[in-house]
């Protein structure tokens, strides 16, 4: 992780942002999903420019290039980016008794296999856990489920279309203690 340096999102990162989550899509998710799961995925998938707003999102660079994004969240909002206003919940959680959100991790593929994903996610473990948070929860790519499981995150339940237009694009439900 040499040269990596992380801070907290601002406004004007967002087209930086949204180019990274973009080739992040096209690229990292093949693997997983056929072309038009990948083409649908964009329905649930991208920009929750809330997050930049609550401060609660991280960008990664090297060198001042955007090599990684993701953050968490103490709305209950499980997933989905500005689009996607059926998935949007913008209640504010109780840290008591709801977990928070891990949401919107990219990784650009040119920086894959570098530690960046498990940067962002304990940056976010570290913030919620301050908050006053004793669990996160998320809903995984296929691509990403991975990392969550050796991160330590558990799958909680399998779904099998994140959004209620175009092609099925499976999900899983994930979950961790972080008290």
């Amino acid at each position: 992780m040499t040269g990596l340096r992380h801070r907290i999102a601002t406004v004007e990162d967002i087209p930086a942002i949204a180019a990274l989550m973009d080739r992040a899509i096209a690229a990292l998710q093949g693997d997983f999903l056929t072309p038009e799961q990948v083409a649908a995925s964009r329905l649930s998938m991208g920009l929750d420019t809330q997050l930049i707003a609550d401060g609660t999102y991280f960008l990664v660079e090297e060198d001042g290039v955007p090599a990684g994004c993701g953050g968490w969240s103490f709305r209950a909002t499980l997933y989905g980016g500005n689009h996607s206003a059926e998935l949007r919940n913008d209640r504010e959680l109780d840290p008591a008794t709801e977990p928070a959100r891990i949401r919107a991790m990219y990784t650009d593929p040119a920086f894959v296999r570098r530690g960046i994903g498990r940067m962002i996610l304990g940056l976010c473990e570290d913030a919620a856990r301050a908050a006053g948070f004793r669990r996160l929860e998320m809903m995984a790519t296929l691509a990403g489920e991975p990392l969550y499981l050796a991160a330590g995150y558990l799958p909680i339940e399998r779904v099998m279309k994140m959004s209620s237009e175009g092609p099925a694009v499976p999900g899983v439900r994930m979950g961790k203690d972080i008290i």
